[in-house]
């Protein structure tokens, strides 16, 4: 067993590395293989495969709490610092009706499949089952940061961790599938409806112009700014969050029950309010340069020491959180399919609107894309609305789940 942590990380290093390499692949084998197989379970599950086969000793590990506490709050600034609202609200109210339907559906359908499921199976929603679901809240309305943010601010344990990111992938990965479907079957779908599609088109070259007008390689000073954005905004959000922490615990203790006397959840909140609030400023203009790119490679490091800390053989010990997962999605597709019926919107709001919420910027670009390969920036740009949102919504989502359970 591998108990140092440079070494470990070392291996973690590598193993994204040669995950992603792979990815890009033109091997026949490679491209069926990841047709298939997200990047993003791999890079949970290879490195938990490290700790359950005992390769690793990812429980001592402190390559967790250095990434929670340190790359978490810079991603999170440098993510929502690629905020166009703007650009989000000039995408139409058909567009944004769906996305925030699906922010409602998530919030809402975590309480009502608790209620549902406990009202068959109370051992399934008992004890702090509710904190556990948080995380699928976060990661269903934001993404991976959102999801560890939420980890961290309900205290929940490693081996029940593990069960509800299998939970988050697997249900998350049918619905995905079901996206895409309707993504290759748009132009029909719409036809049936009586959709009018013509703001896509228009969307379409407003999207092409902006890549045109923004892209640029990367210099040195580029990346070195962007660090110093991501890190700064970090540490302001440590000197402000954990004093204001201690001032809540102090004048009010009862706080303590929303987490509200959590230095982590105000760190993660600061760090969120700060990357919105740059994006008003010039500051966002490093998005061109690549700003969510660095913050996404700091997310998979995340990721990965998560992944570190997982068990999978606490997943078999839980089958009924799959169904409080397929309770929660079913809610989600009736609410999105109604909203689209009665606004009579486009497939492509649909998709991108759903799969912006469950998928995060890992797949809501890829569904944006099967529609058109410009549209794939509008898929991040909905989904860095739900990074900015997934904190504060999934906060909201785990105390209505703790109030269904009676706690």
């Amino acid at each position: 067993m591998i108990t140092d942590d440079a070494i470990i990380l070392g291996l973690l290093a590598a193993t994204l590395g040669a995950i992603f390499g792979t990815s890009r692949s033109e091997h026949p084998a490679l491209k069926r293989f990841y047709r298939y197989v997200p990047v993003l379970l791999l890079c949970y599950f290879i490195p938990a495969l490290y700790n359950t086969f005992g390769l690793v000793d990812g429980t001592g590990s402190q390559l967790y709490f250095v990434a929670s506490r340190y790359l978490l709050p810079a991603t999170l600034v440098l993510l929502t610092l690629a905020t166009d609202i703007p650009g989000v609200l000039r995408l139409g109210p058909k567009a944004l009706a769906l996305f925030f339907a699906g922010t409602f559906s998530v919030i809402a359908g975590g309480p009502l499949a608790v209620l549902i499921v406990g009202a068959v199976s109370p051992a399934t929603v008992s004890g702090d089952v509710w904190r556990g679901l948080s995380t699928v809240a976060g990661s269903w309305i934001g993404g991976s940061a959102n999801q560890a943010a939420m980890r961290e601010v309900f205290e929940v344990p490693a081996d029940m961790f593990g069960a509800m990111v299998a939970v988050d992938i697997l249900v998350g990965g049918v619905w995905l599938a079901v996206m895409l479907w309707i993504a290759g079957n748009a132009e029909r779908l719409d036809a049936a409806s009586g959709a009018d599609t013509s703001a896509i088109v228009a969307l379409r070259e407003r999207v092409e112009r902006f890549q045109r007008a923004n892209t640029r390689v990367p210099t040195l000073a580029d990346l070195m700014v962007i660090t110093g954005i991501g890190f700064g905004f970090t540490g302001l959000s440590h000197a402000l969050g954990v004093p204001l922490a201690g001032w809540i615990m102090a004048t009010a203790p009862w706080l303590d029950r929303y987490s509200l006397t959590s230095p982590f959840f105000w760190i993660v909140v600061l760090a969120t309010t700060f990357g919105l609030a740059a994006s008003f400023t010039r500051m966002r203009r490093l998005e061109g340069a690549g700003a969510s790119k660095v913050g996404q490679a700091l997310l998979y490091i995340l990721i990965a020491s998560i992944g570190l800390q997982m068990d999978l053989q606490a997943v078999f010990s839980s089958p009924g959180l799959f169904a409080i997962g397929g309770v929660w999605i079913a809610f989600h597709a009736a609410v999105m399919l109604t909203v689209a019926r009665a606004i009579r919107a486009p497939m492509f709001y649909l998709a991108i609107g759903s799969e912006a919420n469950i998928g995060g910027a890992a797949s809501a670009p890829v569904v944006a894309s099967v529609f058109h390969p410009a549209l794939a920036p509008v898929g991040v740009l909905l989904a860095v609305l739900g990074y900015v949102l997934g904190t504060y919504g999934a906060w909201v989502c785990g105390q209505l789940m703790r109030m269904a359970v009676g706690q």
